[in-house]
Parts: structure tokens; C-alpha cells; sequence
């Protein structure tokens, strides 16, 4: 484009007579105050050939004009007209309007805006260098957020304010770089967060998206995505596209849209772009989606034709009713229409005739035409929305010029102002309008977001309408801002939600596990490991029981572990038990048969004294093995392995008391050989009583430095608690348990040298025996206990204890009882002796 200097224009007067020219208004009325207003009422532009010898060619809007729009620019005149007709607002004072057409296009969007605010076009000549007044103190428009955008720099420039019904871009709340921008439409800002909230709501993390190629959709995709993202949803794709675009664009966006698997898709698209949207997605085959929409589109009557967006949801613009603004819009005659290049294209279109003259193709209009008759959105007042913004606009610009030119009683119109002043009290504007809705602005320029919630609604005519079931207002306390009132259908008309997941969730039990390369919502649910649970769905993670808690079959939840112990009514305890009473009943029983027999010569010949001694510690060792059966508690495992280690000990001394009896005897039959003094009766008393002081010695410096107590080992097994008594000090154990290996060890030297001593009964044989059964035991109990599992550790030691006792009674005691019961004739001193005697002949 050439750019021509005041110089250029001076030489060349024709080539700056177009940009001298205005703009012709679309819609205008003169008024003391002007106020300027732009809607998108086509959405084309054109431009005539550009040679580059002459000034550039100038835009032109083209294509359908958009009735809704139109219906919007008339709004701002209804307003206008009805605010010059009443006394309170500007007594006195009339409000003037100039309407252009910006065909959403920025170029022509800067030149309205240069126009509004130096009443003419822009222009390279002298007054560029000069101070101009603006002509208008405030716009209205535009409709679309990329005009908008262009408008609010080069008017915030002048400090002239913009009151925008439409444009809802988040972007334009920035004070910073759009200080004269204000709006009635909430910020996009709200719908993004409500919308991610709704589809959180539902349950649909797998979603599809779709914008407009422009700043609304961009900007608008963006905040909805950051509020999706936080809610855990994810996105399959996000396509964009704006209708200047080739068609093969737009096929692409339809393919991936046909071959997503997400259900659900949220479309942030102004309505020129979904219109083509719709268009090529109701090409055959139609795929059945969920449709999530913004308030640019979701509540267009237009698009109800398309059935695949039956159930369609979102939110919009809240209806409202405007009193005799119908009639307004139907108040309009031929002879009106030809006063505005706009209104005629209206009429000409509507009725398909010429308003001046044969035109090609169309037939005169010959005055029977009749808008009452029209069914089309300029004259559909049935669910006023963005109509209504334009009219709170309207009406806030209107009480702006009130605070500046108006006092209590009486309002001057000779006054003069600055931009800035309107600037100022809009920011102050507190109103309700005649239709009772509230209007004022927060600080960014913006009014309270509150959105009705719109579905698309099968009638019990077939047809779609829009049908609000709930609402969002901004206003409400946290947690309370959306709500819904109604039943809601969904795509295709069903009453059931449709289920839009990338995987199936995870039921209790599992945790997801991401599939590598996908989105966070695809993923596998992969069993919890052992010892875990999840008891929601769709878990991160699992978590580990507690110590004592195992989880049961289904991995939800933590269940307490079996305790498992030798109790009472344990059948292998029960065994033991029988084992154990059986053991001292007949140690019982021998110290009977013995104490009848004390006189004869096998019991007194076998030291009577020790053998007692010895029944009485060996009932003892059989009774000791009870304490380890039952629930272990303090005093039971401090009772256990002392009672046991003592009384062991004790028996012990007896054998080995016994032993060296045997072999003090044998020495004392030789001539001359007085060895039985210094191992008589008292000396036997003193070496058991010192030995087992010993032990008792050990146990007790055991207890006092660190004793056996209940111990929950949750170890040993996964799934069971197995309740035992710890050791305490480990040393002690093995030192008491090494203590009685000591004196059996030594006891069955003794006897094993003594078993050959010439006698008919040879008791140091028995003993020989019975201490071998003794050490084999103990030796075997050792890894048998180290090894053994739980309940079976016990059950171990109770055996070494059985069978070491039963070991010691029967080797010791059942061939004395024999002979005593059975055998008595063997039971007199000279058989006992007959072998000495006949050995010393």
C-alpha cells in the first residue's frame, strides 16, 4: 500500500480524495451527544483491484447479511430513541448514533474506529499533526473480540471508552493495554472455568476441542484448557479453524473429528465459524458427539436444524424481554428502509424484491410485502440475549453523560468534555434498567458472569429448542456458582450421560499406571502389589497396610492380621498337652512305686535321696512345657524359659549327682578306698543345690538386664501376626540353654566311663543312654528351632522338652520299676551284688 505525505496529497489532490471521504454510517441519527455504534452485520469483506499507481483499494463488507446482528445495531437505536423520550435520564438533551458495519474485519474495524474519533477516515495530511475532538464519547461494539481488539487500542489511544456487548475475549480485561474497554458480556474468563467444572462434573476426562482461528477462540481454548487440566481432564485433539480458511481445511478438522474417540467435544467458535462447521459434519457420516458450547453459539435458533447436536449443552447468555422493542423492529416501512443502505439490503432480502428499480434477477417490491409476516431472527424477540447487552450498553454510556452534563434538576448540553471523563463514570455507573437488570463494572472493565445453562431438547413435536437447566452466577459464594435445575438430555436425546473415558476406570483394588506416549487419561489399571490396597477408584497409587493390617481378596481394603499362637484348644497343643500331664503323671506314679519300695535294695542301692530328687525336678520339666501354651503375656514368657532353664538344671545336677555316685561306689569297693566321705549325702545336697543356683544365677541377671517379653512378629509371614515371646537378650537364652548342654555333655562323660563297672544292674549305663537321648535332642532342637515357622517354634521347644524328659524317666526309672513290679526276686541285695562277688573271686 503506498502511504502518501501532506506533500503527496498537496501534488496529488485525487488520490487523498477517498480517504477524505467518511464512511457512510450503516444506521445514524444527529443528536446534541453522538454515540457511536459497530456490529458485525456481514462477515466479508471485499476489494476492488489494486493497480499500485493509484491509492489503494478499499475494503467493502460482502456476503449474507447476519438478521441477528441487525437486530442488535437496532437495539442500540431503540435505546437511544427510548432514552430521548424520557425526562429523567438527559432532560433536555438528545443522543444522536452513528452505526457501522464491520464485517468482522480489523482493517475496517481501525477505520471506524479513526472515524469515530476524527470524524472522518484515515488520512496522511496536515490535521494528522493537529489535536482533533472526538465526535462520538463512546462506542458500543463490536461484536466479535479480534475488531474489538484493534478498536479498543486505537480508541484507548483518544480515551475514548468502548462498551462491547459481544466481545468476550479473557484478553481484553487487560487493563494495561485496553484502559478504555469496557463490556456486558462476561469475560470468557468465567465460561472456561465453568465449562471445565460442568465436564468435570459428568465424568468426562477424554474430550475433543475445536475454536475459531482467531483471538476469541485462541484466547477462550486457552483458559478452558488451563481449567480442564486442572480439573485431570484431558484432550484427544484440539482443531482450529476460521472460515476464510480453504475448504480443505475444513474437511481436515471434520476427518479428525470423525476418527476421534472421544464422545465429548467443547467448541469455542464464534457462530460464522460453526456455522461451516456444522455444514460439514452433517455430511454423511454424521458421527454422534456430545457437543459442549460457548454463549457465541449454543444459543442459536439457527443451528437447531442440525438433529446430530441434539443434547448439545453450554452456557449462554441469559433471555431476557426488552417492553416494545417488537415493536420497534416491525414499525418499518419501505419508505424507512430506503433512508439506510443497511435496513434496504434488510428489506430487499427479506422479501426477495428491489426496493428501487428492476434489479437482475429480482421483481420490484410493489408495496404488499409485510414484516409482520417475517419469521427470521431479526424479528424472533422470543429469547433476547445479546440484545439486551446491547441495550445495558447503550443505557450505561447514557448514565456516564448524565454524571458529567447533569446535575440534580437540570442537564446542560453546551457543556463540553473530555473522553476520559465518560471514562471515569463508567467506571462508577450502579444501575437497573427498565427491564430490571443490574448493570456496573469491576475493575478490569467486566460485569458479573452469570450464564444460563442451555440443552438442546427434543419437543413432543420432534423438534430441537433450547431449553435452560441451570445456571452459573459468579456472584454466588464458592462452591455455589453453578447450579443445575433440570433434567438434562444428552446426544441423540437420551437420558443417560454418555461415558467419554480414554480407558475404563480403575475399579478399587488397582492403580493407574500410564500407557507411555499418551495423555494422562489413558492408562492401564494394573493390580495392587502384595501388601497393598486402593480403595478408590481410579487410584494413583496403592498404599501399604499397616504393620498388623493385611489386605483381603479384593485389595480395597485393610483387614487385621490373624494372630496366630499356640493357644489351649490347638489341636497340636492339645497333643502336646497330653503329651506333657502323661509325662508328669507317671514321673508321679514312679516316685509312688519308689517311695512304697524305699527299702528294698534296687531303690536304695540307686541313692534314694537323688532319685527322688530327680522325680520331683523331672515332674517338674513336665509341667514347665504347659507355660509355653496360650497367649504369651509378660509374665508367662519370663516364666517359660526360666522355669525351664532352672528345672532342666536341676535334673541334670541329679544325673549328674547320681553319676558320680556310681563311680565314688565302684572306687570305695577297693581295699583301702575311703573316696565315698568326701562324696556322702551332704556333699550330694550341696553340688545339685550349687548347680542349679548357678542357673538360677543366669536367669535372673537375664530378667533384671533384658527379659523375655510378647513380641507381634509381622515379619515371619505376610499375611498372619505370629505373637511370640522375644528373647530379649539372645545371649541369655543361649547361655542358659548352653549351661544345661554343659552339665549333660559332662554328665554323659561320667556315665560313659562308668558304664562297664562290673554290677548285675550297671545304673551308669541307663544314664549313658539317657544322656545320649538328652544331647541328641537338644542338638537337634537347635536348627529345628531356628528354622521352625511361627506356632511351630514353640511347638519345637515343648518337644525337646518332652522328649528329653521321657528320655531321662524311661531310661532311668522304667528298669528299676520293672524289676520292682514284675521282677521282684531280682530286686535283694545278693543278686544285686552276685556279679561284684563273682568278679572278685
Amino acid at each position: 500500500m503506498t502511504v502518501f505525505s501532506p506533500a503527496g496529497c498537496k501534488a496529488k489532490p485525487d488520490n487523498c480524495r477517498l480517504w477524505t471521504e467518511p464512511q457512510m454510517p450503516g444506521l445514524s441519527m444527529n443528536g446534541d451527544f453522538m454515540i457511536g455504534g459497530i456490529f458485525t452485520i456481514h462477515y466479508y469483506t471485499k476489494s476492488g483491484e489494486n493497480t499500485f499507481t493509484t491509492i489503494p483499494p478499499q475494503p467493502q463488507c460482502s456476503g449474507s447479511m447476519d438478521f441477528r446482528q441487525l437486530r442488535f445495531a437496532r437495539a442500540l437505536e431503540f435505546a437511544i430513541r427510548e432514552i430521548n423520550n424520557e425526562t429523567v435520564l438527559l432532560p433536555g438533551i438528545t443522543l444522536g448514533y452513528q452505526i457501522h458495519d464491520s464485517c468482522s474485519d480489523v482493517q475496517m474495524a481501525i477505520k471506524c474506529a479513526v472515524q469515530f474519533a476524527n470524524g472522518v477516515d484515515p488520512v496522511f495530511n496536515e490535521s494528522c499533526s493537529k489535536s482533533v475532538s472526538a465526535t462520538v464519547p463512546a462506542v458500543v461494539g463490536d461484536s466479535s473480540s479480534t475488531p474489538s481488539i484493534s478498536m479498543a487500542r486505537m480508541l484507548g489511544l483518544f480515551g475514548i471508552p468502548q462498551v462491547s456487548h459481544s466481545s468476550s475475549c479473557a484478553c481484553l480485561g487487560d487493563k494495561s493495554q485496553f484502559p478504555a474497554f469496557f463490556r456486558t458480556i462476561p469475560s470468557d474468563q468465567h465460561q472456561a472455568a465453568a465449562l471445565a467444572r460442568m465436564v468435570k462434573l459428568f465424568g468426562w476426562t477424554w474430550i475433543g476441542t475445536v475454536r475459531s482461528e482467531s483471538d476469541y477462540g485462541n484466547d477462550g481454548m486457552a483458559s478452558f484448557l488451563k481449567a480442564a487440566h486442572e480439573e485431570g481432564i484431558c484432550v484427544e485433539y484440539s482443531e482450529a479453524y476460521y472460515r476464510t480458511q480453504p475448504h480443505s481445511k475444513l474437511e481436515s478438522v471434520a476427518n479428525v473429528i470423525r476418527r476421534s474417540t472421544a464422545r465429548v467435544i467443547v467448541a469455542f467458535a464464534s457462530i460464522g465459524d460453526m456455522r461451516f462447521l456444522l455444514e460439514e459434519l452433517a455430511k454423511p457420516p454424521s458421527p454422534r458427539l456430545q457437543w459442549i458450547g460457548t454463549s457465541s453459539w449454543i444459543t442459536q435458533s439457527e443451528f437447531l436444524r442440525y438433529n446430530m447436536c441434539a443434547g448439545a449443552i453450554g452456557f449462554g447468555i441469559p433471555k431476557s424481554v426488552i417492553p416494545g422493542f417488537r415493536d420497534f423492529l416491525l414499525d418499518l416501512s419501505p419508505a424507512q428502509a430506503l433512508k439506510s443502505p443497511i435496513l434496504k439490503e434488510f428489506w430487499e432480502s427479506s422479501f426477495s424484491c428491489s426496493l428501487k428499480g428492476r434489479a437482475a434477477g429480482a421483481r420490484e417490491c410493489d408495496g404488499s410485502e409485510d414484516i409482520r409476516t417475517l419469521q427470521n431472527p431479526y424479528t424472533d424477540t422470543s429469547q433476547l440475549r445479546f440484545s439486551n447487552l446491547v441495550y445495558k450498553a447503550t443505557y450505561a454510556i447514557a448514565h456516564a453523560i448524565h454524571g458529567i452534563v447533569c446535575n440534580d434538576t437540570q442537564c446542560d448540553k453546551t457543556s463540553e468534555f473530555a473522553p476520559w471523563q465518560i471514562l471515569d463514570q463508567l467506571k462508577r455507573v450502579n444501575f437497573t434498567t427498565k427491564n430490571g437488570y443490574q448493570v456496573n463494572f469491576d475493575s478490569n472493565g467486566d460485569p458479573v458472569a452469570v450464564y444460563e445453562l442451555i440443552n438442546w431438547q427434543f419437543m413432543k413435536d420432534g423438534t430441537l429448542d433450547l431449553v435452560p437447566v441451570g445456571y452459573y452466577d459468579s456472584s454466588k459464594p464458592k462452591g455455589q456458582e453453578f447450579r443445575i435445575s433440570s433434567a438434562i438430555n444428552w446426544v441423540g436425546g437420551q437420558t443417560e450421560v454418555p461415558v467419554s473415558l480414554c480407558s475404563e476406570s480403575c475399579p478399587p483394588g488397582t492403580r493407574k499406571a500410564v500407557q507411555k506416549g499418551r495423555p494422562v487419561c489413558c492408562y492401564d489399571c494394573i493390580p495392587c502389589a502384595e501388601g497393598e490396597i486402593s480403595n478408590k477408584t481410579d487410584s494413583l497409587d496403592c498404599v501399604h497396610c499397616p504393620p498388623e493390617f493385611w489386605p483381603n481378596a479384593k485389595q480395597d481394603s485393610c483387614l487385621p492380621k490373624l494372630v496366630e499362637f499356640l493357644s489351649w484348644n490347638d489341636t497340636l497343643a492339645i497333643i502336646l498337652m497330653v503329651f506333657s500331664i502323661t509325662g508328669a503323671f507317671m514321673a508321679v506314679c514312679v516316685t509312688v512305686v519308689f517311695y512304697k519300695h524305699r527299702a528294698s535294695p534296687i531303690v536304695r542301692a540307686n541313692n534314694s535321696e537323688l532319685s527322688f530328687l530327680l522325680l520331683f525336678s523331672l515332674t517338674l520339666c513336665f509341667l514347665c512345657s504347659l507355660t509355653f501354651i496360650g497367649r504369651p503375656s509378660e509374665w508367662s514368657c519370663m516364666l517359660r524359659h526360666t522355669a525351664f532353664g532352672i528345672t532342666f538344671v536341676l535334673c541334670i545336677s541329679c544325673v549328674l549327682g547320681k553319676t558320680i555316685v556310681v563311680l565314688m561306689a565302684f572306687r570305695a569297693t577297693l581295699p583301702g578306698s575311703n573316696v565315698m566321705k568326701w562324696f556322702g549325702p551332704p556333699q550330694q545336697r550341696l553340688s545339685v543345690l550349687a548347680f542349679t543356683l548357678i542357673q538360677a544365677v543366669i536367669c535372673v541377671i537375664w530378667l533384671k538386664v533384658y527379659p523375655p517379653l510378647p513380641f507381634k512378629n509381622v515379619k515371619h509371614y505376610k499375611d498372619k501376626i505370629i505373637l511370640e515371646c522375644n528373647l530379649g537378650s539372645g545371649i541369655g537364652f543361649w547361655v542358659v540353654l548352653g549351661y544345661i548342654g554343659l552339665l549333660a555333655v559332662l554328665c554323659f562323660i561320667l556315665a560313659f566311663l562308668a558304664r562297664m563297672l562290673p554290677d548285675n544292674f550297671n545304673e551308669a549305663k541307663f544314664i549313658t543312654f539317657s544322656m545320649l537321648i538328652f544331647c541328641a535332642v537338644w542338638i537337634t532342637f537347635i536348627p529345628a528351632y531356628v528354622s521352625s515357622p511361627g506356632k511351630f517354634t514353640v511347638a519345637v521347644e515343648i518337644f525337646a522338652i518332652l522328649a528329653s524328659s521321657f528320655g531321662l524317666i524311661i531310661c532311668i526309672f522304667a528298669p528299676k520299676c520293672f524289676i520292682i513290679i514284675f521282677k521282684p526276686t531280682k530286686n535283694t541285695k545278693k543278686h544285686l551284688m552276685g556279679k561284684v562277688q563273682s568278679k572278685a573271686l
